[in-house]
């Protein structure tokens, strides 16, 4: 080892000695700064991670390690001064371990520069450094097989531009089998085996920061074998020198044997596929413990199949293989319970025919262009989760998110397929468990309490109706298991002393079937079990299945194992009357929104006419509320009473965005009443905010004294752009997310004084530097108002922007009569009083809620709209929708499913940068030039100074010598 070190220092100082080792560092900066911040845009890409940096390493450590290599051993044969080190007392393998420890250093040593890259970008994101250890860690094991590429190379010639030719050749060959270019004109089989063979696509796997003993052995196998090459051709000269001739048969067997050997090993270790570590932050590319916990409530077989065509589209073509390994994981983790198919649907018409009619999956036309011509290829890449009768599929469009780097320039990924495929087993699960026995997800017993009045004070139908209500509890107690309890309570037994409790305690006063009725009775049920209460409704038809039905919905919520419920609210829409001039479509749509919460949930629209929320309904959403009348605010506030969680997304303000028009109006949502009833206030204000992003905005141009109106990408200050240090920290909805986009947001006011006693949690605030306009004018003016386009007010600061509110509220309409007695016609008081006593409408008010109400505002009208989010969409170029992921982290977090969520915040564009000015971005450009010259300028001064001790020291010996002479 000591003969291998002194060598390498000696080729190392000789690098040194001359401008080979600045040229090769220098140009080696260069390039790599020129690529990250001009040909992949960095800024302008927007996301924090340092992948433009490596995305041409495999390219440029061919060129740079073949010119690093080609005098290694051609200078030497050249020189004549190889048959000189041939006789010294060093062996050969010596000389080459040393010449290879050279040339990994003078890499090194480059690698070290490029450093300040990485702590740059980490200063200006959230940078994971998990990846940025596999990029440096790959580049290593990239240019060792290169480098030992090369020196065989230069052993073979003593031409230094032979060697370089041979050199970029023999390299690119590794690089080509691997590429993209050579595997999209084979199947994915054949796809698959030549990226097992490429370096680029080896390089690929560890960069993106999962260390797999397969790619570090694969890099290790190349540097071995030609290394015992290298040996071996020198060797051969050796004999020629010497004529040494007994030992050439040893030699070459024990040559192949080895370069075998190292080559071999490879196919075996491919069946090792658990020898990998996830360095990433939070292990994205690892099964989390959440889908493990899933996988063990499998009681039958799950099958999860790839439809995966043999030619796809390009850009599809390097995920199937990653998406592959990950499916292969689900199998391997879960005991046998997951049985996992591939197939090609065009290569078996009977699997294609059962996809089609019973899975609904059909191929897919993609447009392909070669080199010759373009063409059109039908193509599957599909993924079919079936457990039971139950099925979810998945298509490209639910696995991949699309990043646009240019006009012409896209990056596409696999989106989070981890938690795309967990959803899917969670939703077709829960839904085969639905089916069954609905106590074996039960864990604990629950008690029922019905708090009903004597029969003689219930109006007819529901004296039937709680006979009825006693068969279905005698029903599904003798399935429960001792699980279910049950108890009836007369209110008005003991004095009223019951009454008088649960009104203070739950808010429940008499009911009364019509406003004229003196006769009140009392008929509420509730279920208790593990810490939690909650209210029973009444069914609306008073009917046996209707009470079965809210019993179920009721006892699910204390099960795991079942589908939970949302209720969604959304504006109605306009009908299409063109006779009056009215074109039909609300153009506020809201189908984004219901497809993200269809993914984990039930969604049930609701227009809340009727005064209540669907008895099924875990979870209300009311999004862009627009002039709520009383029966429907009755509705919100009673599923608040019964102890729910409701979900708003409204502000003062009303917006119309497209790409032609851009205008406010205000807006009366219905709830301004009721939220200061609950001490929460939305300003009649918007948000404007100097950290914000990109939208497209009609800007008004004059030329010439025309006008011309223009679609421009600005940065828009009602785009309100939220960063971590405007987020709650861990444990909230907004964990994992540390960037969203608020459009057109009004500031929350929160009243201490009626929220003492509840939990406040600031969910979304903006910059210290925001501040507020009442201003109905949102088309920006850069002539008057400058870089903004919007005039600054005094009034900066940090504006709450999204609240959570959790504790006991009292009712909106505690001490009134409920709203469903009611009756607007305009009727006289008789014929209502007759109208009523012949209707089914029995209705009393909650007037207190359980602790566990809560409200969660987002104060943005616009926020979830289809408009607003294809328009974000458009300007960040992704398909990556954070207000969705936002709403679906809500819903999660509200019904206690904390595991997906923690999985949906592992996705791959999810790392923004923190918004920078031009002038900023620029900065930060220009100092990492500066710092790559400075670390240039530090190696050359340590070389001067070692070179300077070095000559002092040859002098001190030479003195010493003459001294003694």
């Amino acid at each position: 080892m000591l003969n291998v070190l002194r060598i390498a220092h000696k080729e190392l100082g000789a690098f040194f000695s001359s401008p080979v080792a600045y040229l090769f560092i220098g140009a080696f900066l260069a390039i790599n700064l020129f690529i990250f911040f001009w040909v992949e845009t960095f800024f302008s890409r927007n996301i924090a991670d340092v992948r433009p940096l490596f995305e041409w390493m495999p390219v440029l450590l061919i060129f740079l390690a073949a010119a690093l290599t080609m005098r290694m051993w051609s200078e030497e044969r050249r020189m004549g001064t190889l048959e000189f080190l041939m006789t010294l007392p060093v062996s050969t393998t010596q000389f080459v371990l040393g010449k290879f420890t050279a040339c990994m250093g003078l890499v090194v040593i480059a690698l070290l520069l490029t450093l300040p890259i990485p702590i740059t970008v980490s200063q200006l994101g959230a940078m994971d450094w998990g990846p940025v250890i596999g990029a440096y860690l790959a580049t290593l094991l990239l240019a060792a097989a290169y480098i030992a590429i090369g020196l065989f190379v230069s052993a073979r010639s003593e031409s230094q531009i032979i060697s370089l030719i041979g050199s970029v050749l023999l390299c690119g060959l590794f690089y080509l089998l691997g590429a993209e270019t050579l595997s999209a004109l084979v199947g994915n089989q054949g796809s698959e085996l030549l990226k097992l063979l490429g370096s680029g696509s080896r390089f690929d796997a560890i960069n993106r920061g999962v260390i797999d003993a397969r790619d570090l052995y694969y890099y290790l196998s190349i540097v071995g074998a030609f290394l015992t090459l290298n040996i071996y051709t020198l060797e051969k000269l050796r004999w020629t020198q010497t004529g040494q001739r007994g030992n050439h048969t040893r030699w070459r067997l024990v040559t192949v044997l080895l370069a075998s050997n190292f080559l071999v090993a490879n196919i075996w270790l491919q069946q090792v596929d658990q020898a990998r570590i996830d360095i990433t932050e939070g292990n994205i590319y690892s099964i989390s413990d959440t889908t493990k916990s899933y996988l063990e409530q499998l009681n039958e077989p799950l099958l999860i199949r790839g439809y995966f065509s043999a030619k796809t589209h390009p850009l599809l073509a390097p995920l199937v293989p990653r998406l592959r390994d990950l499916i292969r994981e689900y199998a391997v983790i879960s005991d046998g319970k997951v049985r996992v198919e591939f197939v090609d649907p065009m290569q078996n018409p009977e699997l294609e025919k059962e996809a089609g009619q019973k899975f609904g999956i059909r191929p897919v036309p993609f447009q392909i262009a070669s080199k010759y011509q373009t063409a059109v290829v039908n193509s599957y890449f599909d993924v079919l989760i079936q457990y039971g009768d139950q099925y979810e599929v998945l298509s490209f469009r639910d696995l991949i998110e699309i990043k646009a780097l240019g006009e012409t320039d896209f990056e596409v990924e696999l989106r989070n397929p981890e938690y795309d495929i967990t959803r899917s087993i969670k939703k077709v699960l829960y839904g085969y468990q639905g089916s069954g026995d609905l106590f074996l997800s039960i864990n604990h017993p629950v008690l029922f309490k019905g708090y009903i009045s004597d029969d003689s004070k219930l109006p007819q139908q529901l004296v039937t109706l709680r006979q009825e209500l006693k068969e279905l509890l005698a029903e599904y107690k003798t399935n429960a298991d001792g699980k279910l309890l049950s108890q009836f309570i007369d209110p008005d037994a003991d004095d009223g002393r019951v009454a008088r409790e649960i009104e203070e305690n739950f808010g429940f006063r008499p009911m009364a079937t019509s406003l004229l009725d003196d006769n009140t009775f009392y008929f509420y049920m509730t279920l208790e079990g593990d810490g939690q209460l909650m209210q029973i409704p009444l069914p609306e038809g008073f009917d046996k299945e209707g009470i079965r039905r809210s019993l179920e919905a009721g006892l699910k919520r204390f099960a795991t194992g079942f589908l939970k419920t949302v209720a969604l609210h959304t504006p109605p829409r306009q009908p299409n009357l063109p006779q009056f001039g009215m074109m039909g479509g609300n153009d506020k749509q809201f189908q984004l929104l219901q497809q993200a919460l269809s993914e984990n949930t039930n969604v049930t629209p609701t227009d809340l006419k009727d005064g209540r929320v669907p008895e099924a309904a875990d979870l209300l959403v009311v999004t862009t509320p627009q002039a709520l009348d009383e029966k429907q605010l009755f509705a919100v506030d009673q599923f608040l009473m019964k102890g729910g969680t409701v979900v708003l997304a409204t502000s003062p303000f009303d917006i119309t965005a497209n790409r032609t028009e851009l205008l406010a109006k205000e807006n009366h949502s219905g709830l301004e009443p009721w939220l200061k009833h609950n001490g929460i206030d939305i300003e009649k204000s918007m948000v404007l905010d100097p950290q914000n992003t990109q939208y497209p905005v009609p800007v008004a141009r004059n030329i010439g004294g025309f006008t011309i109106q223009e679609m421009r990408m600005v940065e828009y200050p009602y785009f309100v752009d939220i960063r971590d240090d405007g987020m709650e920290g861990a444990g909230s909805l907004t964990a994992g997310m540390n960037q969203l986009t608020m459009s057109w947001p009004s500031p929350i006011t929160i009243d201490a004084s009626k929220n003492h006693n509840r939990h406040i949690s600031r969910l979304l605030e903006s910059s210290a530097k925001s501040w507020t306009a009442a201003s109905l004018n949102i088309v920006p003016d850069f002539q008057r108002f400058g870089q903004y386009g919007f005039q600054r007010q005094d009034n900066a600061g940090r504006q709450l922007l999204a609240v959570a509110v959790e504790g006991s509220f009292d009712s909106y309409f505690k001490g009134k009569a409920s709203p469903l007695l009611n009756d607007d016609s305009g009727e006289s008081e008789a014929t209502q009083a007759e109208q009523e006593q012949s209707s089914n409408t029995i209705s009393g008010v909650i007037d207190k809620s359980p602790q566990s109400a809560r409200i969660i505002l987002f104060a943005a009208n616009e926020m979830f709209s289809d408009s607003t989010l294809e328009l974000a969409a458009t300007a960040a170029g992704t398909q990556v929708l954070n207000p969705l992921q936002l709403m679906q982290n809500t819903v999660d977090w509200s019904l206690e499913d904390r595991g997906l969520l923690a999985i949906r915040s592992r996705g791959h564009f999810s790392r923004m940068l923190i918004p920078l000015e031009q002038d900023q971005q620029q900065w930060w450009e220009y100092l990492n030039y500066a710092l790559a010259l400075l670390g240039l300028l530090v190696v050359y001064l340590i070389n001067i100074l070692k070179r300077r001790r070095t000559q002092h020291r040859y002098k001190t010996i030479l003195n010493a010598g003459g001294s003694s002479s």
